[in-house]
């Protein structure tokens, strides 16, 4: 028995009923799921195209009960760069993904069940056991991310609905192929969500396992429905690093808002797509400069050591002064206070805090966190 199918048995195991919301029944054995874009319609004894959620005698199935990856991350890795600056964010992630990018970052977890290779192990823990862990590190936020948060929000909701009662802020780190059925179902308890835009050619985005109208749709919802957004794109090189379409997709999010902080960040091989070399910096100061030319007030190069100045540093769009100086995910200076520029008075969107650190306090890097295991199914 090889590796995957032990994981898949012991995954289906540990599970939940889908979330009413995200699930529609057929004819009585299939059930239609609704927690990502690809709406599968799911015959018994099947999973859909992520292989974590499947129909079990026509009852919609959820991964449920456990944590594949858990960590204290800076909140600025995620990257939010406008909620919570210079705090950390509680991190879990589940198992699977709705897309099969070849060069994802966290294939380990994203592409089990997918890829034999890709083997992680579940930790199974209780929602009150992540709460306690995110009291005791005193986080203002914590997100599910790591694999495709849109597929395990059933289990996501349960953990986020203890974390809302305790004042912890929740958010989704997504690749945003998601349905206006899930989006409606988390937003009670979510408020945070980073985006990927992976390319706004919709031929690549097939490549990649999606569809690029679904992700567009995605954005403008988000923002309709009053999440705080982050849109983040890998630049990867003869992907999608021309002129033509890094320009597509800048005018397309300042379309949306200006004020939506766009990341444009390095690509370096990964996983199965190692020919690309890495991305130079200087595409990244040309993806900067094409996003602030279409008007967006926020343009974040990242994933580069160096070489990219003070572009990684928030200034207030109307006066120009310096707000966040940061340097990696430290925050060296903060000097947001309230929700305007303190100079200024401009309004500076985003999620802050009325008595925030003035810098990072601890060293800017992940902590990974072990759990007591819970009851295991």
């Amino acid at each position: 028995m090889s590796a995957s199918v032990k994981l898949k048995e012991i995954l289906f195991e540990n599970t939940m009923a889908s979330a009413p919301e995200l699930v529609v029944h057929g004819d009585g054995v299939r059930v239609r799921c609704l927690a990502c874009g690809h709406r599968c319609m799911i015959q018994p004894g099947r999973g859909g195209v992520c292989r974590v959620r499947f129909n079990e005698n026509g009852e919609l199935r959820a991964p449920a009960g456990y944590v594949a990856g858990l960590q204290i991350d800076p909140i600025a890795k995620k990257p939010f760069y406008h909620a919570f600056p210079a705090r950390d964010a509680l991190s879990f992630g589940m198992l699977g993904c709705d897309l099969h990018c070849s060069y994802c970052q966290n294939w380990v977890t994203s592409q089990a069940l997918r890829d034999d290779a890709a083997v992680s192990r579940p930790n199974f823990v209780e929602p009150e056991k992540l709460i306690e862990a995110a009291l005791r590190h005193k986080v203002p936020a914590i997100v599910s991310t790591y694999n495709e948060p849109l597929i395990t929000a059933d289990w996501a909701v349960e953990i986020f609905k203890l974390a809302r009662a305790e004042g912890i802020v929740c958010g989704f780190i997504s690749n945003g192929n998601a349905t206006p059925e899930v989006l409606a179902f988390i937003r009670p308890y979510v408020d945070l969500y980073k985006v990927d835009l992976k390319t706004f050619d919709d031929r690549n985005y097939r490549k990649l396992g999606g569809i690029l109208e679904n992700v567009l749709d995605t954005i403008k919802r988000l923002k309709q429905m009053d999440f705080w957004v982050e849109v983040v794109t890998l630049v990867v090189p003869t992907f999608n690093d021309s002129d033509d379409e890094l320009k597509r997709m800048a005018d397309f999010i300042a379309g949306v808002s200006v004020d939506i902080p766009w990341h444009v960040t390095a690509f370096h091989p990964e996983y199965k797509m190692t020919d690309p070399p890495r991305t130079p910096v200087e595409t990244l100061i040309r993806a900067y400069d094409i996003g602030k030319a279409a008007g967006l007030k926020f343009v974040y190069p990242g994933n580069v050591r160096d070489g990219i100045g003070r572009r990684e540093n928030t200034y207030c769009p109307a006066c120009e002064k310096l707000l966040i100086r940061r340097r990696g995910f430290i925050v060296e200076e903060n000097r947001m206070k309230g929700s305007t520029c303190p100079f200024c008075e401009e309004p500076i969107a985003g999620v802050w805090e009325d008595d925030p650190p003035d810098s990072t306090g601890g060293a800017g890097i992940p902590l990974p966190l072990s759990m007591p295991e819970g009851p295991c199914g």
